[in-house]
């Protein structure tokens, strides 16, 4: 099988820890932040909430370094004059980042799909927006975790509904009730759902895991969700019916996921609801929210 790369745009205050020279923006201006970074640029930056995460995904990459699973680009607000700190950062990390887009202060989302992307992280939730309505996955990270890894396998968790499936059987429960929706389930248990924005990087996940012994995996999923039985059954058979692995799925039934994301050992766990990724954050887990589908848009309306 032909090796496709997985492609990971990360924003350099997702990467890195910028808050000091971000608060100098917000507080004197464009021009005294460009002054600040180029004064600072051979100080080496603090790791950010995604820098624990890029890692393991570069790590992936030390068993075929001629031709590599992962490429990690990084996407930044910065002017190539002020990212020079970001890049000296970089070296000193040793972190293998080639490949850039500094965009002065304009939004990167439009080269995600120039770079190829398959997952956009960033602390922006303008940019993340932006990407998702674009079509791409995208999420705002909001932590990173504290706990100390207890596998080099890089472990990712995803919600369902309006992460990994779109949100169609999301809105019958949120605008007719769980009766209604449990109903809907059953009837509609062998029709595949569609996907959501990150039906095509769990594929790409899919892809490299194919390349290894079931057992020598660089890479594990999980699929966290409130569903329960009987709503259990159309997943399953939507997974199945995309040909995509998810080597453990969790459905709870309404319970908090934070323990169980603890469990499976996620190092990142992507919701699209924020009260989720807070039950992560409160074990410690590395959380991303995906501002995607219905529960989004009435938080918006609200």
């Amino acid at each position: 099988m032909p090796k496709q790369k997985l492609v990971v745009a990360i924003s350099s205050r997702a990467l890195f820890n910028l808050d000091e020279s971000h608060a100098v923006f917000e507080s004197q201006g464009k021009e005294a932040f460009c002054r600040y970074q180029i004064e600072h640029e051979d100080e080496v930056l603090d790791a950010g909430y995604g820098f624990a995460l890029v890692k393991k995904l570069l790590a992936i990459n030390a068993s075929s370094p001629d031709d590599p699973f992962v490429e990690v680009i990084l996407v930044s607000q910065n002017s190539a004059d002020t990212g020079l700190r970001i890049f000296n950062s970089i070296a000193h990390y040793d972190l293998d980042i080639t490949r850039a887009a500094f965009t002065s202060g304009a939004s990167p989302y439009n080269y995600i799909s120039a770079f190829g992307a398959h997952l956009f992280l960033s602390t922006n939730v303008d940019d993340v927006t932006k990407t998702l309505n674009a079509g791409y996955a995208a999420a705002t990270i909001l932590n990173g975790s504290a706990l100390t890894p207890t596998s080099t396998q890089l472990r990712i968790a995803f919600d369902g509904d309006a992460v990994l499936f779109s949100d169609e059987s999301e809105r019958i429960f949120q605008q007719r009730g769980l009766e209604i929706f449990a109903e809907n389930e059953r009837h509609e248990a062998k029709n595949p759902l569609l996907g959501g924005p990150f039906k095509d990087f769990l594929g790409a996940l899919h892809h490299i895991q194919n390349q290894f012994e079931p057992d020598k995996s660089p890479i594990r999923t999980a699929l966290v969700t409130a569903r329960s039985a009987p709503a259990h059954e159309r997943v399953v058979r939507t997974l199945r019916a995309w040909g995509i692995r998810i080597d453990e799925a969790l459905f709870l039934g309404g319970l908090p996921k934070g323990a169980f994301l603890k469990a499976f050992g996620a190092d990142i766990f992507f919701d699209d609801q924020k009260g989720h990724c807070e039950s992560a954050v409160a074990e410690q887990v590395s959380a991303a929210h995906v501002p995607h589908g219905i529960k989004n848009q009435k938080i918006e309306a609200e």
